[in-house]
């Protein structure tokens, strides 16, 4: 994993794995947000993997899935997510780039 920390709130990666989500929780992060729909690549995890796996470890998940750039729906609901879940957070989707965009894009909300 190559966390890439955009602020002592939110921090972005590529994919995540169910093994990842340890290691997710022993660095300290206490909330995770998927921008990937499910089945956008083969093999990939789907959300309800890993919510199931992150909420048993004691974390909070929210799927706000993202295809192109984002809608206004989304930066809201990722709005609703950065003031209702725990922080510090991390964004994750195939490269940590969709992530990053959409909460460039809360800035102007909250």
């Amino acid at each position: 994993m190559d966390i890439r920390p955009i602020n002592d709130e939110y921090a972005v990666t590529a994919q995540i794995a169910l093994e990842d989500l340890d290691r997710i929780k022993e660095m300290g992060f206490k909330s995770v947000v998927c921008h990937r729909p499910d089945d956008e690549d083969p093999g990939q995890p789907d959300f309800a993997e890993i919510a199931a796996k992150a909420t048993s470890l004691g974390l909070e998940t929210r799927h706000i899935p993202v295809s192109g750039p984002p809608t206004p729906d989304a930066v809201h609901a990722m709005v609703d997510a950065l003031d209702e879940m725990p922080k510090p957070m991390l964004g994750y989707c195939r490269s940590g780039n969709r992530s990053t965009i959409i909460y460039q894009q809360t800035l102007h909300l909250r």
